[in-house]
């Protein structure tokens, strides 16, 4: 997601200096910096006339703005435009400042002489508060749970289900709708997806674990933007470092990310340890594939039941969906809600493996065919979980626009 951000700083030197170092943040939209108080009070009124939605995320005020004191001009701004996270930039780090600035309305602040990193987190947190307040207030056009996109944890009821071809078509479909996606593969021990996607990588969601505060940059360096326009953050290739990912690294991870994105699509697996059991009770939805047999649904049944005993998430807040279906089939998906006691998909995808073996063999699970019953089914559930734009389509017509914006973005790219 694009960060707006107004710098308000008097010299000019600074001003080239705040810029300079703002163009360099990613998804960053810096505007041209305002030189005095009353230029900024001006611009910030004039937006929020013609609309709540026009007004930056982000302002940074430099503490030598004139004529108004900077921390009167930021407790102004927080009162007048409580949607607009407020930073303040000063050379002075003292607690005595630091308390003066969060009373007056700062939500962070910023020492001088300036450096990225420290630049991009407070951008980053101010932003994430930002657009926390505009969903209170109803501002946004579309809503969005949690303090920024949209979370959704794919997990197995039991090994084999299906989970990482849902999490991939669910990040594939939103994608396709225009919106920014990250792909997670948090089954840390034997993830896949890098396997489907036929992508070799040599940084990994382990890489993040020991990091205090995630800053853009770093997040960037540890993500890879794949030619479907997926970010992907994979599992370590060897299984073993899954244990560096703790229940604390998961969370920070999941919030860097859905600071970023429209849409977060995390594979758990079918396996709980204590990194995806923070993701699932973080999730804004949680998902759990289970085939329509006595083995895997008995599975299910015992996942939910110990995700409520472990307090990860409440069984009524669960969403089952039935991989592999077929009418034929002596357990229907309303006998799985009756055992699981989770709601059910109003989408069952079909038994049609055959349809999914040559791509899945050739590690290109995003080249399946739009007529696929599968992908049809795959992409009408991520319309029913709402994580695309294109409301009202059937799961044909999202396949087929999905199919027209791969081809152009694979033109664009150059085929990467």
């Amino acid at each position: 997601m694009t960060t707006r951000i107004l710098p308000a700083v008097g010299d000019p030197d600074a001003a080239r200096s705040v810029s300079t170092l703002l163009s360099q943040l990613p998804d960053a939209e810096p505007a041209q910096p305002v030189a005095d108080s009353t230029q900024l009070v001006d611009t910030l009124a004039r937006l929020a006339a013609a609309s709540l939605d026009e007004l930056p995320e982000v302002v940074l005020v430099h503490e030598r703005i004139g004529p108004v004191p900077a921390l009167e001009l930021v407790r102004e701004v927080a009162l007048r435009f409580p949607a607009v996270g407020v930073v303040l930039i000063t050379a002075d780090a003292s607690p005595v400042l630091f308390s003066a600035a969060m009373d007056s309305g700062a939500r962070g602040l910023v020492t001088l002489p300036l450096g990225y990193e420290e630049l991009a987190s407070r951008v980053q947190a101010a932003a994430q508060w930002s657009l926390g307040v505009r969903r209170h207030l109803g501002a946004g056009a579309e809503p969005i749970a949690g303090p920024g996109g949209t979370v959704v944890t794919v997990s197995g009821a039991k090994g084999g289900v299906g989970a990482t071809v849902t999490a991939v078509h669910l990040a594939l479909a939103a994608r396709a709708s225009g919106r920014s996606v990250a792909l997670v593969d948090l089954d840390l021990q034997s993830g896949d997806i890098a396997s489907y996607l036929d992508v070799q990588f040599r940084r990994s969601v382990a890489d993040l674990a020991t990091i205090a505060d995630i800053s853009p940059r770093v997040l960037q360096d540890a993500v890879y933007v794949h030619e479907t326009g997926l970010s992907l953050l994979l599992a370590p290739a060897e299984g073993e470092r899954g244990e560096e990912v703790t229940d604390r690294a998961a969370r920070q991870v999941v919030s860097a990310l859905r600071g970023r994105h429209d849409v977060v699509v995390l594979d758990c697996g079918s396996r709980l340890d204590s990194a995806n059991a923070a993701a699932i009770e973080m999730a804004d939805t949680a998902l759990l594939v289970t085939t329509p047999d006595v083995v895997a649904v008995r599975a299910a049944k015992r996942t939910v039941r110990m995700w409520e005993r472990l307090q990860v998430r409440k069984a009524e807040e669960t969403t089952t969906v039935v991989n592999r279906h077929h009418r034929s089939t002596e357990i229907q998906p309303p006998l799985v809600q009756k055992i699981t006691g989770t709601r059910i998909a109003g989408v069952a995808v079909p038994a049609h493996f055959k349809e999914l073996s040559a791509v899945v063999d050739a590690g290109r699970l995003h080249e399946l065919d739009a007529k696929s019953t599968v992908k049809q089914a795959l992409w009408a559930l991520a319309g029913e979980l709402g994580l695309v734009r294109a409301a009202g389509q059937s799961g044909k017509e999202l396949a087929r626009a999905g199919d027209r914006g791969s081809l152009g973005l694979r033109r664009r790219t150059g085929g990467r």
